[in-house]
């Protein structure tokens, strides 16, 4: 622990919502009872849903213990995407007050929608997520994640704001700038993406900014996959105490689970509002908790986008709880399917595809390219001309130009796009390989 956050080491214990230091059988009772309501609200509520319960002969009133929930179908992004853009929704429109969307498997984004409990919900998990990192009221909360149909910037404000915090909303980008605010603003507390933060460390050094002259304690960082040398890293270069949350935009956004200072070693799952399963990806099967398998979360208390079962396609592992009496999720191994995260960003290899795809000029025969440039990931898409187009520096610039437009415009990430000849990308007998991930590992 830095000795700048030593203060903070476990938050005050009359700031604790009482379930965080509860007893396992006062939570299960709690969760049975809110299950209960949350499968009745999407059965009656959300068409698609009943679709499927009907179709596995599962009904609400079968819902007598927690172990009975497997009886329910498993909701994905296909769901979602069948029903874009509101067709899973359990409230009518009046009654959502905002809607964000992340990236999707096609073109179009998963929307996901709330009403003013689910706002007001979501604010305290995430201030209950930053107050477990060790924040306190009145401490000032540097926001440098993405604001916008993104669930990160408005997610992190919302629960700064709900702790006490002064917010400085910042959002991304603008480096040199972000660190002229921390010179001048003095913030405690940075939420931010890991691989953005080191970018900001190096931007800090650039300006003379060292671990002594900086007012920065704690950062909390998520929006993708980090690894405990990039922790250390942090925690060496900007001397704060660099804590780990967890969301996802389907679930809720940031603030489904978050790592307590005291301890950090996993994160705690806010398990009164979202309840973690652990399934065998290729059965879905659930396992008991120690065993690695894919996450699966319901909501218990979401109202507009009730989601059950929802598969997150991350594997991990349950353990038991140590600073809270929460139980805690490993750290994710890896994913089930196909999607990438760069600088925060769901991408899908099918999402390039599709846009290849429509491009007249180019081949459907590409190759995704994942570097690390700095601290932050760049990825370049290789993709063939077809044979039966002009191929020259004109012809190859032009395609080029016109995939990483839409790809930026479309997806949202930035991507260096190289037209090769017919034939240029190598041939797979069995599955095409459509990721070479060229980062380096640990």
């Amino acid at each position: 622990m830095s000795q700048s956050a030593s203060r903070r080491q476990g938050a005050p214990r009359h700031l604790l919502d009482p379930i965080e230091t509860a007893s396992r059988d006062e939570i299960a009772a709690l969760q049975l009872s809110r299950l209960q309501w949350s499968i009745r609200h999407a059965y009656d509520n959300v068409a698609h849903f009943r679709g499927k319960c009907q179709a596995a002969d599962a009904h609400p009133d079968h819902l007598k213990t927690l172990s009975d929930l497997s009886r329910f179908p498993f909701t994905t992004k296909e769901d979602l995407r069948q029903t874009y853009p509101f067709g899973m929704f359990a409230v009518p429109m009046d009654q959502v007050v905002r809607v964000h969307a992340s990236s999707g498997t096609t073109g179009k984004p998963t929307v996901v929608g709330y009403t003013k409990n689910d706002i007001s919900m979501w604010a305290d998990m995430v201030a209950r997520s930053i107050r477990a990192a060790g924040g306190l009221p009145g401490d000032r909360c540097h926001i440098s994640y993405g604001y916008g149909l993104f669930t990160g910037g408005l997610g992190a404000h919302y629960g700064a704001e709900r702790l006490g915090c002064t917010v400085i909303p910042m959002s991304g980008g603008q480096t040199e700038k972000q660190v002229q605010l921390i010179a001048d603003f003095q913030p405690q507390i940075i939420m931010v993406t890991p691989s953005y933060m080191l970018a900001l460390a190096d931007e800090m050094e650039r300006q003379g900014m060292g671990p002594d002259s900086c007012s920065l304690e704690i950062g909390i960082f998520g929006a993708e996959p980090w690894t405990d040398s990039m922790r250390a890293e942090i925690e060496g270069r900007v001397g704060i105490d660099a804590v780990d949350i967890y969301g996802l935009s389907e679930v809720i956004g940031p603030g489904v689970a978050n790592e307590c200072i005291e301890s950090k070693d996993g994160l705690h799952l806010w398990e009164d509002h979202f309840y973690p399963e652990i399934i065998d990806p290729e059965t879905g099967r659930v396992l008991p908790d120690g065993e690695m398998g894919e996450l699966v979360f319901t909501s218990l208390t979401k109202e507009a986008l009730p989601i059950i079962r929802y598969r997150t396609r991350d594997l991990t592992r349950l353990l038991p709880g140590t600073a809270r009496s929460f139980r805690r999720m490993g750290k994710i191994t890896g994913r089930s399917d196909d999607m990438l995260i760069i600088r925060g960003v769901n991408v899908f290899p099918t999402q390039i595809e599709e846009l290849i795809l429509k491009d007249w000029r180019l081949a459907p025969h590409y190759q995704l390219e994942i570097s690390r440039s700095g601290h932050l990931d760049e990825l370049a898409v290789n993709v063939e001309m077809r044979p039966d187009q002009p191929f020259d520096d004109a012809a190859c610039g032009a395609a080029a130009a016109d995939l990483s437009h839409h790809i930026k415009a479309l997806i949202g990430v930035s991507t260096r796009v190289n037209v090769v000849a017919p034939g240029g990308i190598e041939r797979s007998m069995g599955k095409a390989k459509r990721v070479i991930d060229k980062r380096p590992k640990g």
